[in-house]
């Protein structure tokens, strides 16, 4: 009998770890190919994890609301057939290095060094590690800045144990430049250690006071935004567009629409083809940011932020959005906006994104500062359209009529994206509002 090793598969950009809520299958169970085992959340959405082989469950490794990174065993299945599986996590001295080399005593000092000063390898939203990687990385020395450096050959550019194996090859024939943590002098580790022993004010609730538990997906968010805030340099510029004709042109339209289409026809997809119009004029702001270098997305992917019925937020994606008509991007909006209220969303269906809405106008704001979604680089917040008094130029003259009117907030990564592009593309979304045909077909 065989041993396969199940391990949690990627769900999509961003997302390295997932918590089991639910097992599906005890030890003893017979399982099928494709049958779901164990169910799994993460910040973006929840999911089944299915078999990919038909056996025996015959352990598990992990509980209930334990956490698992992408790319950990989380069950072992028997199956029919010899051996394991899986590969196991190679021994430094299986490493073939060429003795003859000159550089052989300068990278055995270098690897016996780093190994004691390297920090600890993580993944991050661009690129996965798996524990084998991790664990080789850690037995040659390998600092996350150097690993970072290795092409990939694996899926979505993983780094694989070829990989390693082949550039652990080829490290020893030319000069080591170690990549070494700053060891901290005394003085720098006595204040840490100061600082650590500082306990946080406790925070004491009064008599009548109630006491909720954050979900496991609000803390997610709350870790998420957090990271956000410290990780980019949040600007924002804000615009205001009359959208009066679009108002109209809605009202004409809405009810030929629904009969032919059947679907809804709100202010979003409208708003959705504008801003991917904006994004193709402006492929600088479809981008994301790793480490220093930058990536050009080839794909307008917009994230849709929809908040739950539970107070929490969920993004899901509509690809290529540039490429859809009006009446593509209304049928996907609605369906994403259904799935996602009633918790049906796939993991495929929030992953990808390259540049966020969220609609803040829903709740009556005008205007909001909202966080960027990483690793984009930037965000729009669609505030509420007002009926108000507005300033009217014509050929005769000016003169005060009622419009409607509304905000666009738009937040972005000041460490890519200056002030000039950032508010250059805002004005073209407004153009495009602007601009709308109010004889337009559907």
């Amino acid at each position: 009998m065989a041993r396969f090793e199940l391990k949690l598969p990627k769900m999509g950009e961003s997302v390295a770890e997932a918590t089991i809520t639910s097992w599906l299958k005890e030890v003893g169970d017979t399982i099928e190919q494709d049958e779901a085992i164990l169910e799994i959340a993460t910040d973006k959405v929840d999911s089944e994890v299915p078999s990919e082989v038909d056996g025996v469950l015959v352990e598990v490794l992990f509980n209930v609301d334990d956490v698992v990174q992408v790319g950990e065993t989380i069950a072992i299945i028997e199956t029919e057939g010899q051996g394991n599986t899986s590969a196991e996590a190679p021994k430094a001295q299986e490493i073939v290095v060429d003795k003859t080399a000159p550089a052989v005593a300068e990278v055995s000092q270098t690897v016996a060094l780093a190994q004691e000063t390297v920090a600890p390898i993580s993944s991050n939203g661009e690129r996965f590690y798996s524990p084998l990687v991790k664990n080789m990385a850690k037995a040659e020395g390998i600092a996350q800045d150097e690993l970072d450096t290795i092409p990939g050959t694996g899926k979505e550019g993983r780094v694989t144990k070829a990989d390693m194996q082949t550039y652990l090859k080829t490290r020893g024939s030319q000069p080591v430049k170690a990549v070494v943590t700053p060891i901290a002098t005394t003085k720098q580790q006595a204040a840490v250690k100061s600082e650590a022993k500082k306990p946080a004010a406790p925070i004491i609730a009064a008599e009548g006071d109630e006491i909720i538990e954050m979900t496991r997906m609000g803390k997610l968010i709350a870790h998420h935004m957090v990271e956000s805030v410290q990780k980019s340099a949040h600007v924002q510029s804000f615009i205001e567009a009359d959208v009066t004709n679009i108002w109209n042109w809605r009202k004409k339209v809405k009810s030929e629409f629904m009969k032919r289409e059947g679907e809804n026809l709100t202010f979003t997809p409208i708003f959705m083809e504008a801003i991917a119009k904006a994004l193709r004029d402006f492929p600088m702001m479809n981008i994301s940011l790793q480490g220093d270098t930058i990536i050009k997305k080839k794909n307008i992917n917009l994230g849709m932020a929809a908040a739950l019925g539970n107070g929490d937020l969920i993004v899901p994606v509509i690809k290529n959005a540039d490429q859809l008509n009006l009446v593509g991007i209304t049928k996907a909006v609605n369906d994403l906006a259904t799935r996602a209220r009633e918790n049906k969303l796939k993991p495929d269906d929030i992953q990808g994104g390259t540049y966020t809405v969220t609609n803040v106008g829903t709740f009556g704001s005008i205007m909001g500062t909202p966080i960027i979604n990483q690793p984009q680089v930037g965000i729009l917040a669609l505030g509420a359209i007002r009926k108000v008094p507005a300033v009217i130029e014509t050929p005769d003259g000016d003169f005060i009529g009622i419009r409607y009117r509304m905000f666009l907030s738009h937040s972005y990564d000041h460490r890519v994206v200056n002030g000039a592009l950032g508010g250059q593309f805002v004005k073209a979304v407004k153009d495009y509002l602007e601009a709308w045909d109010i004889n337009r077909e559907i």
